[in-house]
Formats: C-alpha cells, sequence, structure tokens
C-alpha cells in the first residue's frame, strides 16, 4: 500500500469514529438477563393503584 492512501485510510477512520460519537446511538442500550429480572421485579412491586373507571 502507498504511502498517500494508507495516510488517507487512517485519516478517513479518525473522521468516521469522531462522527460516530456526535450523533446519538439508534440502538437501545444493553440489559443483561439478571438487570432485566430486577427491573422486572421492581415494575412489578410498584404497580400503581388506579380506580376502576365504569364504561358504558
Amino acid at each position: 500500500m502507498n504511502r498517500r492512501k494508507k495516510v488517507n485510510q487512517i485519516l478517513k477512520k479518525k473522521a468516521k469514529k469522531a462522527n460516530d460519537k456526535l450523533n446519538p446511538k439508534s440502538k437501545p442500550r444493553y440489559i443483561s438477563k439478571p438487570e432485566r429480572a430486577k427491573l422486572g421485579q421492581e415494575a412489578g412491586e410498584q404497580v400503581p393503584v388506579t380506580s376502576p373507571t365504569d364504561k358504558k
């Protein structure tokens, strides 16, 4: 690989990484199985109490 191509490749890679950091992530953060189970238990305990409404 010639020197000019190699330098351009490195600069493009660096610019792409910088651009990726600025843009928001499209995927949600990964949550492991134990954390999901813990969150599920907490959500189950904190069930909001609502009064029943009459539907006609």
